[in-house]
């Protein structure tokens, strides 16, 4: 696959991150490019580097390891628990120069610590943060955050945290994040969208923008080829099962094939794939060949031992695809990390796609979308990410009207992310 050129401010982080030992958070508005950045320096990187994911969805789609399977850390807060380590786990993190967290907002700040931690004991340096490694995160807090956990560890980071956030872990008392903020949209042109989006992200929305925004939207979407982007996960369901069930003919099953120790039910694909002719379908990769993206959505047109997808009016064959699951250890024969393939996932790189969640929508583009809020946005930033999504401001569909308690911004976000946006990445070095 060919592998999309750095724009500068790309370029500008890549040679920061490469030339110097910094720890570094590249941020940026949805559609910036944080994730072509990250692929080009897992595939161009001159150093020892691991990259680990908090979801194991998350950890495939970056060809890595979750953090807690990567570092051996037990689910749930750390605190000052005892940390257990293996000759090989020790002999893995005294092998790495650099660690990668992709999604790190969905990282807590004791998770953090915890890593932190782990690296000074495993590399017994226990006055250097991380262990003397150069730490690596990507993320947008503005768009997806930690998950709290029961009531006592809501009470723990209420007692010893200023917040739940990565960025208010107690190792940035002992050394400096750099943060880099790609500014560049590649996901929109248009400029009055770009401007509005930003206000949504900022929780600055006007009147005005309201306006714009529900007028726009308040159209009826077309009956074919758009995607609701829903809040909830029955309500994704329910959607694709009815449009489903409306569809004649009979239903066809893909089961996928699964090799290995996939750890739990963390696929990156339906396990049991339900298809009929007519079915309206995302894309959940990259082509190879570039005849789809990642969030393409087309419509099923035959089924036999490949499925055949219309797309923009082209129909293409597509084949069942692999996703392989890492795990990184130490060769002693080399003395460098190895990156073992553990476990298979085979399946068609397609979902019914009448309706997806949100959260599952993360980081795909749509031409056109329904965004569906139900009764309310819940989430910080949730509103954010499905507005986001779309591509240009003709493609979106509203439900209902945005309400201004449908516009959430986290405060502690809001406190932090105020470094961030004085330092654009490009000027940053």
């Amino acid at each position: 696959m060919v592998m999309p050129t750095l724009s500068a401010e790309q370029q500008a982080v890549f040679d920061t991150i490469e030339t110097t030992r910094e720890h570094i958070f590249v941020t940026g508005r949805a559609g910036t490019g944080k994730s072509t950045l990250l692929n080009h320096l897992a595939a161009n990187t001159s150093k020892q580097i691991v990259i680990c994911a908090p979801t194991g969805v998350a950890a495939l789609n970056v060809g890595g390891q979750t953090v807690h399977s990567l570092f051996r850390l037990p689910i749930g807060v750390v605190a000052d628990h005892e940390i257990a380590q293996t000759p090989e786990l020790r002999k893995l993190l005294n092998t790495i120069e650099t660690v990668v967290i992709d999604e790190v907002s969905m990282v807590n700040a004791d998770l953090l610590d915890a890593i932190d931690r782990s690296l000074r004991q495993a590399r017994q340096k226990p006055f250097e943060a991380f262990g003397g490694l150069q730490v690596v995160l990507f993320g947008d807090p503005y768009q997806l955050a930690p998950v709290p956990g029961d009531a006592d560890e809501r009470a723990y980071f209420a007692d010893q945290y200023r917040s739940m956030w990565f960025f208010d872990a107690r190792v940035w008392d002992a050394t400096e994040l750099r943060i880099y903020e790609l500014n560049s949209i590649h996901r929109q042109h248009e400029a009055e969208f770009k401007f509005m989006l930003n206000a949504v992200r900022h929780g600055g929305v006007t009147a005005e923008i309201a306006q714009r925004l529900n007028s726009t939207g308040a159209r009826p979407a077309p009956s074919d080829g758009v995607i609701t982007l829903a809040t909830r996960n029955d309500r994704a369901n329910a959607i694709n099962a009815q449009a489903l069930a409306r569809l004649s003919g009979r239903v066809r099953t893909a089961k996928a094939e699964v090799t290995g120790d996939f750890g739990g039910r963390s696929y990156p694909a339906e396990e049991a794939l339900q298809l009929k002719v007519g079915a309206q379908v995302m894309f959940l990769r990259n082509d190879g060949e570039q005849r789809w993206v990642n969030g393409s959505v087309g419509v099923v047109k035959s089924i036999g031992t490949s499925v055949f997808v219309e797309l923009d009016g082209e129909e293409h064959e597509v084949q069942p695809t692999i996703w392989e699951k890492y795990r990184y250890s130490y060769s002693a024969t080399t003395k460098e990390l190895k990156r073992d393939i553990v476990a298979e996932f085979q399946q068609f790189p397609l979902r019914l796609a009448w309706a997806v969640t949100i959260h599952k929508s993360q980081g795909k583009t749509y031409d056109r979308a329904v965004v569906d809020l139900g009764t309310r946005s819940f989430a910080p930033g949730q509103t954010y990410v499905a507005l986001s999504r779309i591509s240009e401001l003709s493609g979106l569909y509203l439900s209902r009207d945005l309400r201004p308690s449908d516009i959430v911004v986290d405060a502690d976000v809001r406190r932090f992310m105020e470094r961030a946006e004085a330092i654009p990445a490009i000027r940053a070095r």
